[in-house]
């Protein structure tokens, strides 16, 4: 997290900007959806790290993304986009969900994203969760879980 302070006027001048006033009523349902993903998805990681609250809105991610892949959204979207959008598959600790994010990853050719869905998608087949996550949400700890977190290529998030 930046140790740097935002002032007011550095938001002010950021939304006042020429670039920002071109896409001020700028929307489309596909970016609507995907800005719905990414304030569903990763505001919470990002603002509630190691906190119980970072995964509250998980799943409502994850269908929100269910429904925008229903409804095409994903042919609408430049592909630095479709990585927010497909994101939060691979953060569910559903099996059928990771597969998913693979495979999209895959189709879309989003080769900077494969290896981590891949490392994600394997963890869940192993350990049906993510380990790393059981201390911040309460849960106990299987034996393999904890010897796969102490080892060196543990998954921390």
């Amino acid at each position: 997290m930046s140790t740097v302070p935002i002032k007011p006027t550095d938001i002010l001048d950021y939304w006042y900007s020429d670039f920002m006033q071109k896409h001020w009523f700028a929307s489309t349902p596909a970016l609507d959806e995907l800005a719905l993903v990414i304030v569903l998805d990763q505001f919470p990681l990002n603002m509630f790290r190691g906190k119980p609250e970072s995964f509250r809105t998980e799943r409502k991610a994850i269908d929100v993304t269910l429904n925008a892949l229903k409804k095409g959204f994903d042919k609408q979207l430049s592909k630095d986009r479709l990585s927010f959008l497909f994101m939060p598959l691979m953060h569910s600790e559903k099996l059928e969900e990771q597969d998913l994010s693979v495979a999209l990853f895959h189709r879309y050719g989003l080769t900077g994203n494969i290896k981590f869905a891949e490392h994600h998608r394997e963890i869940v087949r192993m350990y049906g969760r993510f380990p790393h996550r059981n201390a911040i949400l309460g849960r106990k700890s299987i034996p393999a879980e904890i010897e796969y977190l102490a080892s060196k290529d543990a998954f921390k998030g």
